[in-house]
């Protein structure tokens, strides 16, 4: 695992938005929103993908957590399947980790332990974004961007 800083710019997007308890069906909506995108001909080695939990399900019932799967893009659509949005800006800690069930696992059972190492705190305005740069997951990774405070 690695670990950096990183100011993310505010960035459009489109986005597919699924309402319900998070877990299995979470994955079949970023399977479809990848089959948009490729229908669309927006597939390449510089897409970035992001999948948002918006909800704390400590804090949110699970049938109203919205997770949302969003392409970071320019373009606007018209089309239903998709809606259109920004992602935060901010300061986040991202963390480069094996793309993997036990890899993500571990990622959140030390989150705590190493945002004390680090000397940070959680920017609880602001959702944990999981980003898939296209490049990254070819090489078997993925990256958690979470918020903290400046």
């Amino acid at each position: 695992m690695t670990i950096h800083l990183e100011k993310i710019p505010a960035h459009s997007v489109v986005y597919m938005r699924r309402i319900g308890a998070y877990g299995e069906k979470n994955f079949k909506l970023m399977h479809d929103m990848k089959e948009w995108i490729r229908h669309q001909k927006l597939w390449n080695d510089f897409s970035t993908i992001y999948g948002i939990a918006q909800d704390n399900p400590s804090t949110t019932s699970p049938e109203k957590c919205r997770y949302d799967v969003c392409l970071e893009t320019d373009q606007t659509f018209e089309d239903q399947a998709v809606q259109s949005g920004v992602l935060p800006a901010g300061t986040y800690l991202v963390f480069e980790i094996p793309h993997t069930t036990e890899d993500v696992q571990c990622f959140w059972a030390s989150l705590a332990d190493v945002l004390l190492k680090e000397e940070k705190q959680i920017d609880k305005s602001r959702p944990v974004l999981e980003r898939y740069k296209v490049a990254l997951v070819n090489k078997g990774l993925c990256e958690f961007c979470v918020p903290v405070s400046d």
